[in-house]
Formats: C-alpha cells, sequence, structure tokens
C-alpha cells in the first residue's frame, strides 16, 4: 500500500526521463526561444498540483531530450538516487524502440536495472507504459514494439510495487490537438491532460478530468492537410534522420533544467 503524499508536510520529488519528462513542447510563457527556452511539460505541472495540498513540495527534473534508457539509467538515476526523494517517476526506452533495430526485450532489461536500484530508495516510484501508436502515421509500424515493450513494463512494475500511468489506454491521446506541430512531442494540451492523469495515479486531488472530450474542430480540406504535411516533413522529419545517421541526438550538449531539489510553487 502506496503512502498518501497529500498527507506528508514536505514532500521531494524527482523526474527522470528523456524529452516527454523534460517537458517538450510545452514552453513556459517566458520561454524567449525554441527548442533551447524553458519547458513546463507535464511533470512540472504535477509538481504544481502537489504543492496545492502539501505544506511544500521540493522537485527536481533531471529529464534531457534525446536520452536512450542506458543514458537514463547511468546519468539520472545515480543522481535521484542520492536525493533520496519521496516519489520518482520514470519514463524511459521511447528512444530505444523508434530507432532502427529497437529491441523492446533489451531495452526493458535496462529498464529493470534502473528500477531495481531506484526501488531500494524506499520512495514511491511511478512508471509510464508507452502510448498507442496506431493512430500517428509516422509512428503506427512501431505499435506491436510499444506493446510488447508495455508488457514487459508492467511485469517489471509488479515485481518493484511501483505505479503505472497506463498512456495506452488513454484514447484522448489519439486526437492531433494532443501533438505539437513535430507530431513526436505532447502539445501543451496534450501535457496538461496527462499531468491530470498522473495526479489521479497518485491520489493528488485535481478539479478537471483528463479524458474530458476535445471539442469540435471545423474540417479541413486536401490542400491544408498536405501543406502541413510538406511543412512538418521539411522542419522536423528530415533533421530527425539526419541526427540518426550522423549518431547525433537532440540533447547534445544538455543539462537537466531541474538538477537539485528545489521549491515549486502550486499552479495556478
Amino acid at each position: 500500500m502506496h503512502s498518501d503524499l497529500t498527507q506528508k508536510d514536505i514532500v521531494s520529488y524527482v523526474a527522470l526521463g528523456d524529452s516527454f519528462t523534460e517537458g517538450m513542447s510545452d514552453p513556459y510563457p517566458d520561454s524567449d526561444s525554441v527548442p533551447n527556452g524553458r519547458y513546463r511539460g507535464w511533470a512540472d505541472r504535477v509538481a504544481e498540483h502537489l504543492a496545492r495540498h502539501v505544506g511544500e513540495v521540493r522537485y527536481a527534473n533531471l529529464a534531457v531530450r534525446g536520452r536512450l534508457a542506458g543514458q537514463i539509467m547511468t546519468e539520472q538515476v545515480p543522481r535521484a538516487v542520492e536525493l533520496a526523494p519521496d516519489l520518482i517517476t520514470l519514463c524511459a526506452g521511447g528512444n530505444d524502440i523508434i530507432r532502427p533495430g529497437g529491441d523492446p526485450d533489451a531495452t526493458a532489461q535496462i529498464l529493470e536495472a534502473g528500477v531495481a536500484r531506484l526501488s531500494g530508495t524506499g520512495a514511491r516510484l511511478v512508471l509510464f507504459t508507452g502510448f498507442d501508436t496506431g493512430s500517428l502515421s509516422v509512428m503506427r509500424h512501431l505499435r506491436g514494439k510499444v506493446s510488447t515493450y508495455n508488457m514487459h513494463l508492467r511485469a517489471i512494475a509488479d515485481r518493484y510495487d511501483c505505479d503505472v500511468v497506463d498512456m495506452w489506454s488513454m484514447r484522448v491521446l489519439a486526437d492531433p490537438r494532443a501533438w505539437s506541430w513535430d507530431r513526436l512531442h505532447f502539445s501543451t494540451e496534450g501535457h496538461r491532460r496527462i499531468a491530470l492523469r498522473v495526479c489521479e495515479v497518485l491520489g493528488v486531488p485535481v478539479d478537471e478530468d483528463w479524458g474530458a472530450p476535445w471539442p469540435p474542430t471545423e474540417p479541413r480540406d486536401w490542400r491544408s492537410a498536405r501543406q502541413e504535411d510538406l511543412h512538418w516533413a521539411r522542419e522536423y522529419l528530415v533533421p530527425w534522420i539526419g541526427r540518426r545517421l550522423t549518431g547525433r541526438s537532440s540533447g547534445d550538449g544538455l543539462s537537466a533544467k531541474r538538477p537539485n531539489l528545489e521549491p515549486c510553487s502550486p499552479c495556478e
């Protein structure tokens, strides 16, 4: 039985992962540039929600875009163990699986090694399944790999008594408005809904429903859709392929946005 975080006077929270946990593409209003501006994302939002119900929340976000599972385990997990928080969220493996030849079985083994080490801290540990890529043309072919990884992840969660945020079942994420222009990262609204879902798993009260229906949209003509596809291919697909071919990452040279446990203010 997991402890009720909202009954504590002080809660420390560390978020581990890649671009998903870093918060791309959910910039703060004061972000001056993208992709190097300040991102908010679901993890920041969860910390803010938690701060509404706890005397003090100390929050660190060690996630860096582009990181593979092995990098997260070697770069971020030791720091999380050192910080000894009450709550740890870990989402890893997505960048491994989307790469050519990505092996969900091998990636799950890497993940389990990190989970085993984190579980020794006594922190409440939250894992995330991969989302259903069936509605995304650019990633539809990965659906089988993601589902295989999800089965491994649930088994790992059972072995180490972890909470699981089931992203696969969040059908609201199939709507294009849950995704940013790059079609690889969630939009501000996508991050907001994911944060609400995480709070639900943690038992943190919220006033909104993550699964609320999307409002109706105006139909688009095929010319507009075609122009959007061309823009996406030029601005996002070609650079992504270039990084894969040259072994580069969008996170090269970047470090964690919140490397230390620092006070977090409630959301407005």
